[in-house]
C-alpha cells in the first residue's frame, strides 16, 4: 500500500482508554505466563495501533504544517499524547510486578524491564499538564521555523534553500544571504527565547515533581540511558576537547589556505573549496534513481529494502513551502513502514540526508519482526549509528552522484565528521548549563553558549554579527528545543560510525555483517551492549576517541585536498 494511501483516523480516546485498561486489568489477573504473554502482544498491539495515527499525522503535518486539518489533528496529539503515557506507564508498573517475569524475560529479553523501570521515573499523573504544554511549546518552535521567508536579491527563501546560496564561491553573496538568514533569526528570537524559557521551566517543573534535583536526571531517564550517565559523558566531552578540537582547527586552517583567505569567517565555514563545493549532477528524481542502484548494488538486504521503500512512496524528499526544516526517519507500525523526510536543496547534503536517514530506515525495517514495539527501534545514540554508518557504507557509489567530484566529497564528508564533533558536545554542554541553571535569564543563556562556542569552537569568526556574537546561534538547533539531551548522541554513534570506516576499509564483508547484526538486533539491548555485541569499542574507553580519530586523520592527511 503507498503512503497516500494510508488511511488516517483520530483515535477515539475513550474506547482507546477502555480497552487498554480492559487488557492491562486481563494482564494483572492473568494465572499463567502464557496468557500474560499473550495479553502482553495484545497491549503492545493497541500501543502501535496509536502510534501508527499519529506517525501518519506527523508526517503529513510536517510535509506540510498550513494544512489546517493536520494541524488540529497535530494539536489532538500534543494535547493526548502524554494521556497514553500514562497507560503505558500503568503497564510497565504491571510487567515489573508481574510473577512471571523469569519466564517473560525468557521469551522477550530483559531489556523490556530496563525500559520499564527507567520509564516509571518519568511519570506521575501530575505532570500531565506539563507534559502537554511542553508538546504545544515544541509544536510552536517547529512551525515558528517552517513559516521562514527570507527575502534576498529579489527572491523569497525558507531556511532550507537559502542554504545553497549560503556556500556559493561569490564570498559577498555569502556574508549577505547568510546575513539575511541570521536576520530572520534575529527578528523571531524575542518569541524562540520565550518559547525556550517556557520549555525550561517547564521540564524543571516536571523534573522536581518526580523527586529530580533538576530535568537533567528526568532527560536521561526520558533517553533511556541505562548504562551510562552525566559523568561519563562530560568526560567523553572533554576527550572530545583535547583529542578532535585541534584536528579541526588544523581542517579550517587548511581550508582557509585553500580559499585563500586572510581570515575564515563564519560565512565561509560551509563553503569547502575555491573551485566549488561538491554538488549531486542531477535533479532530486535523477538522485534516487542512483540511489536504487546503489542499494541494489550494496546487499540483498538493502536491494528488498530500498524497492520497498520505493515502491510505496515512503519518501518526501525536496524542500518546499510550508514544509517543517530538517530531515527524519520515522516508522508507522501498522503498515510495518518505515518513512523518510527531508529538505533536498541541491548540495551533498541531499546525499547525507539521504543515506542518513535510509541508514535509520533499514534498521528499522530490518527490525521490524523482533517482536515488540519497544525494541523496534534502540534508543537514540545506537540509532545514530546506523545512519551514520550508512553515510560510509554507499561511499563506494558516491560516484554515481559527484561524478568528477567524488574524491572531493569524500574528503568534505569525512573532514565535515570530523568538523561536527565540537559543536555536537557544544551543544550537549550547553543543556547541561540550561537544566542545571533553570533560572538564568535569557541573556544568561545565551551568554553560556558563546562561551561554550569559543572553547569548543574557538576559530569561529561572526565578523561582527550582533546576533550572533550575542549568543544567538543555538536558537538554529530544533534538537535543543524538541528533543534535549538527544544530540550527544550523535557524537556518541560518530566514533562508532568511524570504526565502522575502518572496517569497512580492511574487511568489507566482516563490516556489513556486523551492521547487519546490530540493525537486525533493534532495541533489543541497551546502547553500550548492542556496542560490545557488533565489535565496536565503546566511545567512553579511554584512549577509543583518540585512536578512532588518529585514524581519520591519517587519512586525510593522504588526500592533496590542495587540489580540489
Amino acid at each position: 500500500m503507498k503512503f497516500e494511501d494510508f488511511e488516517y483516523t483520530r483515535p477515539v480516546m475513550a474506547d482507546f482508554n477502555a480497552r487498554f485498561d480492559q487488557l492491562l486489568t486481563s494482564f494483572e489477573a492473568a494465572e499463567s505466563f502464557e496468557n500474560q504473554s499473550q495479553l502482553l502482544v495484545q497491549i503492545d498491539s493497541l500501543r502501535t495501533e496509536f502510534a501508527t495515527m499519529f506517525n501518519i499525522c506527523h508526517i503529513r503535518h510536517t510535509i506540510n504544517t498550513a494544512d489546517n486539518f493536520y494541524e488540529q489533528e497535530n494539536d489532538f496529539f500534543d494535547e493526548n499524547s502524554p494521556l497514553t503515557e500514562a497507560l503505558t506507564n500503568r503497564y510497565y508498573g504491571a510487567i515489573l510486578q508481574t510473577p512471571f517475569r523469569k519466564e517473560l524475560e525468557a521469551v522477550w529479553g530483559s531489556q523490556l524491564f530496563v525500559i520499564a523501570e527507567l520509564s516509571l521515573k518519568t511519570f506521575r499523573p501530575e505532570i500531565l499538564e506539563d507534559m502537554q504544554d511542553e508538546n504545544r511549546l515544541s509544536s510552536e518552535y517547529t512551525k515558528l521555523k517552517a513559516s521562514a521567508k527570507i527575502h534576498f536579491d529579489g527572491k523569497d527563501y525558507n531556511l532550507s534553500s537559502i542554504f545553497p546560496v549560503e556556500t556559493l564561491p561569490d564570498r559577498d553573496l555569502r556574508r549577505r544571504a547568510s546575513a539575511a538568514k541570521w536576520s530572520f533569526y534575529a527578528e523571531i528570537a524575542e518569541k524562540n527565547e520565550i518559547i525556550f524559557d517556557n520549555l525550561t521551566k517547564t521540564r524543571h517543573r516536571m523534573a522536581q515533581s518526580l523527586g529530580y534535583q533538576n530535568y537533567v536526571g528526568l532527560g536521561y531517564a526520558r533517553m533511556l540511558r541505562s548504562d551510562y550517565d552525566a559523568a561519563k559523558v562530560a568526560d567523553f566531552r572533554q576527550q572530545i576537547l583535547q583529542h578532535v578540537v585541534p584536528v579541526a582547527a588544523a581542517l579550517y586552517e587548511k581550508q582557509r589556505v585553500r580559499l585563500g583567505l586572510e581570515k575564515l569567517k563564519f560565512y565561509d565555514e560551509e563553503f569547502r573549496f575555491a573551485s566549488g563545493n561538491p554538488k549531486p549532477k542531477g535533479e532530486p528524481a535523477w538522485i534516487l534513481k542512483n540511489a536504487v542502484q546503489m542499494y541494489s548494488e550494496l546487499s540483498p538486504e538493502t536491494k528488498e529494502f530500498f524497492d520497498f521503500m520505493c515502491q510505496n512512496n515512503l519518501m518526501d524528499l525536496e524542500a518546499k513551502d510550508g514544509k517543517a526544516p530538517g530531515g527524519y526517519c520515522t516508522y508507522i507500525g501498522d503498515h510495518h513502514s518505515p518513512y523518510i523526510f527531508s529538505n533536498f536543496n541541491g548540495t551533498s547534503g541531499d546525499i547525507d540526508v539521504l543515506t542518513h536517514e535510509a541508514g535509520h530506515a533499514f534498521q528499522v525495517y530490518s527490525s521490524r519482526n523482533v517482536g515488540l514495539s519497544d525494541y523496534q527501534w534502540p534508543t537514540y545514540e545506537a540509532c545514530e549509528i546506523h545512519s551514520m554508518s550508512m553515510e560510509f557504507f554507499t561511499w563506494k557509489w558516491m560516484h554515481l552522484f559527484f561524478e568528477e567530484d567524488t574524491d572531493k566529497y569524500k574528503f568534505a564528508h569525512l573532514s565535515g565528521a570530523i568538523l561536527f564533533l565540537p559543536y555536537g558536545v557544544a551543544v550537549d554542554e550547553f543543556q547541561h548549563f540550561v537544566y542545571e541553571n533553570p533560572d538564568a535569564s535569557i541573556a544568561e543563556r545565551n551568554t553560556a553558549w558563546r562561551n561554550i562556542e569559543k572553547k569548543y569552537l574557538p576559530w569561529r569568526d561572526y565578523d561582527g554579527n550582533e546576533f550572533l556574537e550575542s549568543g544567538g546561534y543555538w536558537q538554529k538547533q530544533s534538537h535543543i528545543f524538541n528533543s534535549p539531551f538527544y544530540y550527544i548522541d550523535y557524537t556518541l554513534a560518530q566514533i562508532c560510525a568511524f570504526q565502522y570506516w575502518s572496517w569497512e576499509r580492511k574487511n568489507p564483508k566482516a563490516a556489513w555483517d556486523s551492521y547487519v547484526k546490530l540493525c537486525k538486533a533493534g532495541g533489543s539491548h541497551s546502547f553500550l551492549d548492542l556496542v560490545k555485541s557488533a565489535g565496536l569499542r565503546s566511545p567512553f574507553e579511554a584512549g577509543c576517541v583518540s585512536e578512532v580519530v588518529a585514524d581519520i586523520r591519517a587519512w586525510l592527511d593522504t588526500v592533496k585536498d590542495a587540489a580540489f
